[in-house]
């Protein structure tokens, strides 16, 4: 079960790729400066998590114009999502969460997604500058996207 609202956010480091190379992604970093939107998604290179960021990185200036971070966060390798974002055009930081430990402390680990093993649940968490969960929401199933009007909402008031 994801973890509630108003829970304080566990924090990460995570793997991403940038311009530079692999680097370190920490959640924290964005404590006391400004809201951070975490977007979980299965799996890189499948239809509904491909539709889901790279509308995100379409209206990124809508999180940007509310002073809010957005990443994803998937089990891919940092390297596969690379790629994935490379390919689509995907603008966010896609962080790579291979030991499954950010999605067990978040509770949106699926057991078993269609035979290929543990994957993240889809899910959405809006985390406020002090590291605390604002939003949470988990997908009814892995096809149906968070509602993103309330994600906004809830930015908005922050």
């Amino acid at each position: 079960m994801a973890l509630a609202s108003g829970t304080k956010a566990p924090d990460f480091k995570l793997k991403t790729i940038t311009a530079d190379g692999p680097a370190d992604y920490a959640l924290s970093s964005n404590f006391g400066k400004k809201p951070t939107v975490i977007l979980f998604f299965p799996l890189a290179f499948t239809g509904v998590c491909t539709q889901e960021l790279c509308d995100v990185s379409a209206g990124l200036s809508k999180y940007e114009s509310l002073n809010a971070a957005v990443v994803g966060i998937s089990v891919d390798s940092p390297f596969a999502q690379d790629a994935w974002a490379k390919k689509e055009g995907i603008k966010i930081p896609l962080l790579s969460d291979l030991n499954k430990e950010t999605a067990k402390a978040y509770g949106v680990l699926l057991p078993d997604l269609l035979g290929f093993g543990s994957t993240s649940a889809r899910a959405a968490f809006v985390v406020d500058k002090d590291g605390t969960i604002r939003h949470s929401e988990q997908t009814p199933t892995p096809k149906d996207l968070p509602d993103f009007n309330k994600i906004a909402e809830v930015l908005a008031s922050l």
